[in-house]
């Protein structure tokens, strides 16, 4: 799959694709429901399929304050894209000079010119250009006017009715409801990041972790989880474990820096340095101050045998859960 990151500047095998068009922060089913459409126009014509999205996501650049709320990386999104069996991605390039765009400049110079859609798919809710001056009746229109189609989807809603949101899988995963936005999302979310090393204090009682930052991704509620955990070099392999999301209280101070913590059952590899992906698989219990390294031994210990039972009921020798409806694989 390609990866371009400017419009004026695309590979010739690049242009002439039809694409689905917006943000699609978490690939949720709702997502995956306007990239099969793009997917089928994209086979009826002849055409590569793609997605043309923003990075850095635009609110991190009009609202820079805010806190960190992405859900999914460039690299996941482009490996779930992939499943998807796309051939380009557009990981256009966002700044306040495109922003500048105006919603006829956005549809003539980039679709039109730049890229040579021949479709684009996009959601209900889709709104593009400056001030957001464009929707899918002006995308519809100027299609038209330029040559090449436009297919607006309708709302799809999950089996309990809920809208596939990427502001209500955030609110899940605030609320540790890991499997609610697993639902959502079509798999179980994820935090990928490669291993730092550390003080190496879990060697010392006997739970070896391996640490990753945050960075840019949304905060999901702090506590323990069960895990899954691949490893860079082992596709398809998930290792049962458990981890600690949080700021680390017992043993650091209130303004310390959120960390994921991993440990992996069984295993004591040397990791360090590795990209890992962590699926988030349930909420265990909340993170919590502890009198002392031993109360907090002890706890672990009960952290593990109860994320040990939850995991229990899968051997996880497959591609899930990078993309169970995407690859045929098991629901959440």
């Amino acid at each position: 799959m390609l990866i371009q990151r400017h419009h004026q500047s695309l590979r010739e095998d690049a242009r002439g694709a039809v694409v689905a068009i917006g943000n699609f922060d978490g690939i949720h089913r709702g997502h995956q429901a306007v990239l099969a459409r793009a997917r089928e126009m994209a086979q009826r014509r002849g055409a590569p399929f793609g997605l043309l999205t923003f990075e850095p996501h635009p609110r991190r650049v009009f609202r820079p304050d805010l806190p960190p709320f992405r859900l999914t990386s460039l690299r996941t999104k482009a490996r779930l894209l992939a499943a998807m069996g796309a051939d380009v991605l557009y990981a256009q390039a966002f700044n306040r000079t495109f922003a500048s765009l105006s919603a006829d400049d956005f549809a003539e110079t980039v679709l039109a010119r730049n890229m040579g859609v021949k479709g684009v798919v996009v959601g209900p809710d889709f709104h593009y250009g400056k001030g957001r001056g464009g929707d899918p009746a002006h995308l519809e229109a100027a299609a038209e006017r330029l040559g090449f189609a436009v297919e607006v989807l309708d709302p799809v809603t999950s089996d309990l009715g809920e809208p596939f949101s990427s502001t209500l899988v955030r609110q899940y995963l605030g609320e540790g409801k890991v499997t609610r936005a697993a639902l959502l999302l079509g798999r179980y979310w994820e935090i990928g990041g490669k291993v730092l090393g550390g003080r190496r204090l879990g060697r010392t009682i006997g739970f070896p972790t391996a640490n990753l930052k945050l960075r840019d991704m949304l905060r999901p509620a702090y506590g323990v989880y069960a895990v899954r955990v691949e490893i860079e070099g082992e596709d398809g392999l998930w290792h049962p474990g458990v981890a600690n999301l949080g700021v680390r209280p017992t043993v650091e101070g209130a303004d310390a820096e959120p960390l994921l913590e991993v440990h992996i059952f069984d295993r004591a590899p040397d990791l360090y340095g590795r990209h890992l992906r962590v699926a988030m698989v349930d909420f265990v219990r909340a993170e919590r101050k502890f009198d002392g390294l031993d109360a907090l031994k002890a706890q672990i210990a009960r952290d593990c045998d109860a994320a040990r039972e939850t995991l229990a009921w899968e051997t996880w020798d497959g591609p899930w859960p990078a993309s169970p409806y995407l690859s045929g694989g098991p629901r959440p």
